[in-house]
């Protein structure tokens, strides 16, 4: 099961995400992002790129963090933010490019 936390409304919660590897990162931007899910509805993007707030959130959810340790922080907790949230992370897929020289011919 899930972790609950309880924050009394006007009060801060932070929720953590730690993954099993390090988060992809491309010029120092991570990418994780945050959800939110109210009874069982559509998950709603709140958090991209680890610190980015998602179109018309308000700025009482926070990202932070880096690497394999991330987290979300309500600040200032509404009665409406009671949700499940998730986190989720992308991992390189390493692959591996082999080039090799040759001589081409035509007719």
């Amino acid at each position: 099961d899930s972790p609950l936390l309880l924050s009394a409304v006007g009060g801060s919660v932070s929720i953590k995400c730690r993954t099993s590897q390090d988060v992809n990162a491309f010029f120092g931007t991570h990418y994780l992002a945050w959800y939110q899910q109210k009874d069982g509805g559509v998950p709603k993007l709140l958090i991209y790129a680890a610190s980015s707030r998602a179109s018309a959130i308000p700025a009482r959810f926070t990202g932070s963090g880096s690497n394999s340790d991330f987290t979300l922080t309500i600040s200032g907790v509404q009665a409406e933010d009671a949700a499940v949230y998730y986190c989720q992370s992308f991992h390189e897929i390493k692959t591996e490019l082999t080039a090799a020289a040759g001589r081409y011919c035509r007719d």
